[in-house]
């Protein structure tokens, strides 16, 4: 079991309250902490994209204040978890000042400790770190689910940061192609990236994972969307 993290290397709730981008993008290469009953579950967070609602017609907050996008209007630093396609959770976190409802989704994870299934697409990722709607609405600066900064920054790689459109939000139109994502290039865990999920054995080819990009592509059922966040 892993130890219990220290507090200093805790983000705190001004970290959340600044621009959407700003904080979807430093968001890469820190630790997502998820404290299960004696269990500690970490990931390295290699993917995220930003929504910036009301405007933004890919975000929930699109369609204006209701009971499941409550908490996107609340105080920053706060979980907004929400269930798909009757199967999958996804992790937001809450961001900018009370009122304006924005949040970044986290799209993918490096397992660090804990975690034994997929972390690369949303979805994935809520499962591997049991995360559900139990815990929409947790404060972020809490004792239950909580982001820090790696405790041994000069022994961990810095991220090359890539950026493009965010993916399966075609519906929203001209939003749709804002560059809104943020990945590490350097990652495998990337949900748009080809990954070979065993490594070669003599005589035989390798198994390959089908394209990340899969928003949870392993995840989905067949014909669904991936899934439109935040």
């Amino acid at each position: 079991m892993a130890p219990t993290p220290k507090a200093s290397h805790r983000v705190t709730r001004d970290f959340y309250a600044r621009n959407t981008l700003t904080v979807a993008r430093e968001l890469i290469g820190m630790h997502l902490v998820h404290a299960d009953g004696g269990l500690i579950r970490v990931g390295r967070i290699v993917e995220t994209e930003a929504y910036q609602g009301p405007e933004d017609l890919a975000a929930h907050s699109s369609r204006g204040r209701t009971p499941r996008t409550e908490v996107m209007f609340g105080p920053p630093g706060y979980a907004y978890v929400y269930f798909i396609y009757g199967f999958w959770h996804c992790l937001n976190v809450v961001t900018e000042a009370q009122g304006v409802p924005h949040a970044v989704l986290l799209r993918a994870l490096e397992p660090v400790s804990g975690i034994e299934d997929r972390t690369w697409g949303p979805g994935l990722l809520c499962r591997a770190m049991q995360i559900d709607q139990r815990l929409n609405g947790a404060d972020l600066c809490g004792e239950a689910l909580w982001l820090e900064r790696p405790c041994a920054p000069g022994r961990s790689r810095p991220p090359r940061i890539g950026r493009s459109a965010r993916i399966g939000v075609d519906y929203a139109g001209d939003w749709a192609r804002r560059p809104w994502r943020f990945y590490d290039k350097d990652s495998q865990y990337v949900s748009h990236v080809k990954r070979w999920i065993r490594a070669p054995v003599p005589g035989r080819q390798p198994t390959q994972a089908s394209p990340a990009g899969e928003s949870d592509s392993s995840s989905l059922p067949s014909g669904t969307r991936s899934p439109r966040a935040k």
